[in-house]
Order: C-alpha cells, then sequence, then structure tokens
C-alpha cells in the first residue's frame, strides 16, 4: 500500500491560481497588458466573451486591485477605459514566461 504525501499548498498561491486560471481572467489581463481599453475594444480582443461575462469578470480582478476602471476625457466626452493596477503589471514577467511556454508546448485550438 502507497503512502499518502501530504503536500500543503500555500494558501496564496491557490488563490493566484484560482484568479488566473478562472476562464477569462487571464486573457483579459494579457489583453490588457499591451495598452488600457475601452469595454468596447475588450470585447473584440477578448474574443467569444459576452458582455455580462466580461463585466462580471473585470469586477472579480478590480476586487483584487488587478484591473482598475477610469473615466478620461476623449475629446469632448468622458469614456470608461480599463488598465492594469501596478499590482497586475507586475504580473507581465509570468505572462511572458507563460507565451514562451505555450509557444514552446501547445498546439493551436482549431
Amino acid at each position: 500500500m502507497s503512502e499518502r504525501v501530504s503536500l500543503n499548498i500555500c494558501p496564496r498561491f491557490n488563490k493566484a491560481f484560482k484568479l488566473l486560471g478562472k476562464k477569462w481572467n487571464g486573457l483579459i489581463i494579457d489583453v490588457l497588458m499591451k495598452s488600457p481599453m475601452r469595454f468596447c475594444e475588450l470585447t473584440d480582443n477578448v474574443e467569444g466573451i459576452s458582455d455580462r461575462l466580461l463585466i462580471e469578470r473585470l469586477n472579480e480582478l478590480a476586487a483584487e486591485n488587478i484591473v482598475i476602471r477610469e473615466i478620461v476625457q476623449d475629446g469632448q466626452h468622458e469614456v470608461a477605459i480599463y488598465r492594469l493596477t501596478d499590482k497586475g503589471e507586475e504580473l507581465a514577467p509570468v505572462f511572458s514566461e507563460l507565451h514562451d511556454w505555450a509557444s514552446k508546448w501547445m498546439e493551436p485550438e482549431e
């Protein structure tokens, strides 16, 4: 009979993995790493996500202080944009490594 090995997973790592591994969250963060975007630009760049789900995910990421919604002037109009916070931007090296790994090991979905 084999012995069970007890693995104590760090609760902070577990929380981070749950947040980043949740469907759409990683893609939203990756898109926002390129530049801040309006909601309609996000829907265009995160292919396949519904407006309702995008709002839900943006709210989750905002609650974790990874994304922030700001009102900015665009000519004579005020518009809402979403951008990464400093906390979100600190994920850049992680996402860069993940891109490298995916390029090496993953086949594109058809």
